[in-house]
């Protein structure tokens, strides 16, 4: 049996496998980059080994680091997690040479899988449905001659791995080159393997994938299937089981394809068969050999625990000869840090707040008639940096029936608390509520069909609140004079201003407390019912709305009904600001210069790619802004740079 498990993961799936470990009474161990030192994970780990170097190569990629630390720390176990080298063969063999249990699928079964080309064939040869193979050299040279009967657009993805990382549109001839190139480099950063293939794009599809378990003695279960379609830049956004817009005819055919496939590599554990459907027409993707992000709404609706199961069949635990039946619906939907408005930009920085009513913060797992839960990697007070993949946290609500559940999942995410970064939140939101959803109808371009755009906030009106409640706490620790509190003004004639940096700019508020009550410019059917420091109460035209407001390092985060909005409170007399040349291009985030484009002294024109940057694994091209000279170039290659820096100055014509 089992008794020390090393998880050679990160985050969320690593606090997710502690949690089933404590519960089968498994000590835990930990790995963990120096960025990750404070981490939850580290912390809930019985056991933890620093794995030293900066970047993923040299610490979570590293693998044979990894195997040096599980016998460091006494594991006679390892769990790969997802990501990383979960789906690594070589890494799988490494464990079982060491003497170790690993708990997944057989290094040759991996490697079967990881070859995506090779894969298609041995599916296709096990009367799996699949899409035409589009194999490509190594050289894009030659990659562009082979491609030249291609019908557009393809997909190029990465071989090792997924998660959207390694995943370009090609709609044009022209663009494959560079395609391939920005892939492989991505593939390579995140999964340590540059190798990249292309398949034919299948848009307006449904992504529908399968959940498979299987034992050491033959016996093969199938899970149900779950909803995938929702999706930006080709990463999964809101999942589900079952999926709403299949046939039983589709999902028998679907089931039948996942058994044929781990029967056909002697696949034992726990994993993911994934395909396309297009109506009637079923084609096989790939197969992920590891637990999937998304497993959540499976344990839900089928009432297991997977990480349980995998754990019990690399010991040589027998399956029962069928898997329980299902119940009911479960949605999960991963908040992630980033902009939607700004091209799903990631964001970094301090999680000040993350709290989600009805479910339990600190990860633990809610009772079942409560219908929600939540994983995350992170809590309140965690830094997000620029190395990893920008997730917060996976909600997950499940229930008898499909839109009782999506409307509790919204209300949660309308409802929570989440202070420091942009997320997606609202995006979620709007996906949740949007009648197309609610109706099932969902493919892989939902996100860009769909206008998801939330009504904005009233800014002025939470500006109003955050003002209040900042007066209410300096009343409430001013000490009282002469039975007046010290700095009490008896001019009302001037009203109090108060300033601060909003979603859309500045944003300044004007108002007075009379003996008539609340007077706000610009507000005129506000009425002040209670102001507290952290909690202000408006009357908005006849209705009551409660505003509930927290102060952290640089920010007020205000919170109703109507919305959240992150203010940053202006100083009343403004410091000089350091200002840049004209035409300075800066850094949208922090990041690493993968590549510059052009040299000092070149012309440019607008939108023409500057440098790409690469930040929480994924690549972002910077742009020029306008037509004009590169008079300046301040990055080359490799260089780290943050937020704000100049990474060049181009100047317009005159």
């Amino acid at each position: 049996m089992i008794r020390r498990l090393m998880v050679a993961n990160r985050g969320e799936i690593a606090r997710r496998v502690f949690r089933t470990c404590r519960e089968l009474g498994v000590e835990t161990v930990a790995v963990f980059a120096g960025d990750d030192a404070d981490a939850p994970h580290v912390a809930e780990a019985d056991h933890a080994v620093r794995l030293h170097g900066d970047r993923p190569a040299e610490t979570y990629l590293d693998g044979a680091a990894v195997v040096v630390a599980a016998l460091r720390a006494g594991a006679d176990a390892v769990h790969p997690g997802y990501g990383f080298l979960s789906e690594n063969a070589a890494f799988a063999r490494a464990v079982l040479d060491a003497g170790l249990t690993w708990v997944g699928p057989g290094p040759d079964a991996i490697a079967a899988m990881g070859a995506k080309i090779e894969a298609k064939r041995l599916m296709a040869g096990a009367g799996v449905p699949v899409l035409p193979s589009l194999t490509f050299p190594a050289a894009v040279s030659e990659a562009e001659e082979d491609a030249r009967g291609l019908t557009y657009p393809v997909l190029v993805k990465a071989s090792a791995g997924g998660g959207g990382r390694g995943m370009r549109v090609v709609r044009d001839p022209d663009e494959l080159a560079g395609a391939v190139q920005a892939a492989g480099r991505e593939a390579l950063a995140a999964f340590g393997d540059g190798t990249v293939f292309a398949e034919p794009l299948l848009e307006h599809a449904r992504h529908v994938e399968v959940q498979i378990v299987a034992d050491r003695h033959g016996t093969v279960w199938t899970l149900g299937e779950r909803e995938c379609s929702i999706q930006r830049r080709h990463q999964k956004v809101v999942e589900e089981t079952p999926s709403p817009g299949i046939s039983e005819r589709v999902r028998a055919t679907l089931l039948d394809a996942a058994v044929r496939a781990a029967t056909a590599i002697g696949y034992v554990g726990a994993g993911t068969v994934e395909f396309l459907v297009a109506g009637d027409t079923v084609a096989f993707l790939e197969m992920n050999t590891r637990l999937q992000v998304e497993h959540p709404v499976t344990e839900c609706v089928y009432g297991v625990d997977l990480v349980r199961l995998q754990l019990e069949i690399a010991e040589g635990v027998r399956l029962p000869a069928a898997p329980p039946a299902p119940s009911g619906h479960a949605i999960e939907v991963r908040l992630y840090a980033e902009d939607p408005a700004r091209d799903w930009r990631p964001q970094s920085g301090t999680l000040h707040l993350l709290e989600i009513p009805g479910v339990d913060a600190r990860f633990g797992r809610p009772p079942l008639e409560r219908g929600l839960r939540l994983d995350s990697g992170v809590e309140s007070g965690s830094v997000i940096g620029v190395r990893y993949d920008p997730m917060l946290a996976k909600v997950i609500a499940w229930g008898p029936e499909r839109a009782a559940v999506a409307r509790r999942l919204a209300g949660a995410l309308a409802r929570a608390r989440i202070h420091g970064l942009t997320t997606n939140r609202d995006l979620l939101v709007s996906v949740l509520r949007h009648d197309a959803f609610l109706a099932g109808d969902t493919d892989t371009g939902f996100l860009t069909r769909h206008d998801l755009t939330a009504p904005p906030p009233r800014v002025p009106l939470f500006a109003l609140a955050a003002a209040l409640a900042a007066a209410a706490a300096n009343r409430a620790a001013a000490p009282v004079l002469g039975g007046l509190p010290s700095g009490w003004r008896n001019v009302p004639s001037q009203p109090q201003r108060v300033a601060f940096d909003g979603p859309a700019g500045r944003v300044e508020v004007a108002y007075r407390l009379t003996r008539d009550g609340l007077s706000a410019e610009g507000l005129p059917d506000v009425r002040l019912v209670s102001a507290a420091p952290d909690l202000v109460v408006l009357e908005v035209d006849g209705v009551q709305a409660r505003f509930t407001v927290a102060s952290h390092p640089g920010e007020v985060d205000v919170d109703a009904p109507q919305g959240s909005v992150r203010l940053v409170p202006l100083p009343r007399l403004p410091e000089p600001v350091a200002r840049v040349a004209p035409g300075s291009l800066l850094a949208p985030m922090p990041g690493t210069v993968l590549r510059v484009e052009v040299a000092a002294g070149a012309r440019v024109a607008a939108g023409q790619p500057i440098l790409i940057l690469e930040a929480m694994k994924m690549e972002h091209s910077v742009r020029a802004p306008a037509t004009g000279v590169v008079s300046a170039l301040n990055v080359a290659p490799g260089r780290q740079v943050e937020a704000g820096a100049v990474l060049a100055v181009i100047e317009e014509p005159a």
